[in-house]
């Protein structure tokens, strides 16, 4: 009889396990990119310092936007942006055109599904769309092609390391970054194998010869500071800055972090 109610548990959690274990499976990309959520700006603006430029994919039209250097230096160095899960391109131009001040110009590239993108957001597409959106940017005239920053933060930094897998870069800035998807299955109780898209960082870091920007919260509440930690020192040539801040304040004065020359924004230099 107790032999029978041990099997009987034991079968009915396993099945609520299994079903658990399903149910993020079916979900896991909504949960990763929560496109849905991500509120439209009332009127698409048109931001005079920006060149709107569509690219070609096997899942649909891409959406990228180019901010040219100021003053124009050509060919000048590129900044390559790949935002968070919960952002859009539309977010970013007026922040990032600080950048060009400073020579460089910056192209911002939606991911497919996100804003005005058609198709939906896996690696996968994400890959073909900023394999494809570097081959358009190294093209262009005004762009020196031995000079591309590859620039991602939050779960854009996984854009952009499978990216610096695939294309050659001149330097590698994550901001707010994981060591890969599958490190956060066990916070859900589930295998690691059920993640779709793992977006493995820390195996690109370890390979990476260029060298590396680590910017990483102290107190981040999404993205553990360990990761940021574990990134740099797997980097053969990395440095960090650590802020006290969360996920979605890092860096917590954007003026202040664009005004600090380097030498005081990198403390750490690693080999």
């Amino acid at each position: 009889m107790i032999i029978d109610m041990v099997v009987k548990i034991v079968t009915w959690t396993l099945f609520i396990y299994l079903a658990y274990c399903g149910l993020l499976f079916l979900i896991q990309r909504q949960m990763l990119f929560p496109r849905y959520l991500v509120e439209m700006p009332s009127k698409d603006e048109d931001i005079p310092f920006v060149e709107k430029i569509w690219i070609e994919t096997g899942a649909g039209k891409i959406e990228a936007w180019f901010l040219p250097p100021d003053p124009v230096n050509e060919p000048a160095p590129a900044v390559l942006f790949a935002h968070g899960n919960g952002e859009l391109i539309d977010f970013w131009p007026h922040e990032l055109k600080k950048i060009n001040r400073f020579g460089i110009g910056v192209f911002l590239v939606e991911y497919p599904g996100y804003g005005r993108s058609e198709g939906t957001p896996s690696q996968k597409n994400i890959t073909e769309a900023f394999n494809r959106a570097y081959d358009v940017l190294i093209e262009r005239e005004d762009v020196d092609p031995a000079r591309i920053i590859l620039f991602g933060r939050s779960v854009g930094g996984g854009a952009v390391c499978t990216l610096a897998a695939q294309r050659p870069s001149a330097a590698l800035i994550l901001m707010s970054a994981f060591i890969s998807v599958r490190s956060f299955a066990k916070r859900y109780l589930a295998p690691a194998f059920l993640i779709r898209d793992p977006f493995d960082n820390l195996s690109v870091v370890r390979d990476y010869k260029g060298p590396i920007l680590v910017i990483h919260g102290k107190f981040d509440e999404v993205i553990p500071y360990s990761h940021g930690m574990t990134l740099y020192n797997a980097s053969r040539n990395a440095t960090m800055i650590t802020y006290k801040s969360g996920h979605n304040d890092c860096p917590p004065n954007w003026n202040v972090f664009w005004q600090l020359p380097l030498k005081k924004r990198c403390p750490k230099h690693r080999r």
